[in-house]
């Protein structure tokens, strides 16, 4: 099968896609692109209430991208702990906390320029 290129729109569904299927919580899309030498145009950033439930929303996202379009991350970093999961689509990258690693480290605090989405799911209604 061959791999084709995804827009960043799609991929950005599927990662919430696959972030959803595992009911992960407080799901918010930091937009990258107006601020000046970022590493990607994208953050994703959600939380999990366990380590296993950070590593099932990990996997979720992976399951869900590559049946879709058949990419998987450059790189995911994090996964012995799993308290914090980076997973780098390149434009994309997926952060997964749990909630108290995510309040210490406050990574939308540090990137407060960029523009923020909340993103509604079954959890957050």
């Amino acid at each position: 099968m061959q791999k084709r290129k995804a827009s960043a729109d799609e991929l950005i569904a599927l990662i919430l896609q696959g972030i959803e299927e595992v009911k992960g919580i407080d799901i918010n899309l930091l937009d990258l692109r107006e601020i000046e030498n970022t590493v990607c145009d994208y953050f994703i950033i959600c939380n999990g209430t366990s380590n296993t439930h950070v590593n099932a929303i990990v996997s979720s996202i992976q399951k869900t991208v590559s049946k879709a379009i058949k990419d998987k991350p450059w790189h995911i970093e994090g996964e012995d702990n799993a308290e914090w999961i980076l997973m780098d689509y390149v434009n994309v990258v997926v952060h997964v906390f749990q909630k108290h690693i995510r309040e210490f480290y406050d990574i939308e605090g540090l990137w407060g320029d960029a523009k923020v989405i909340e993103v509604e799911n079954s959890i957050n209604q």
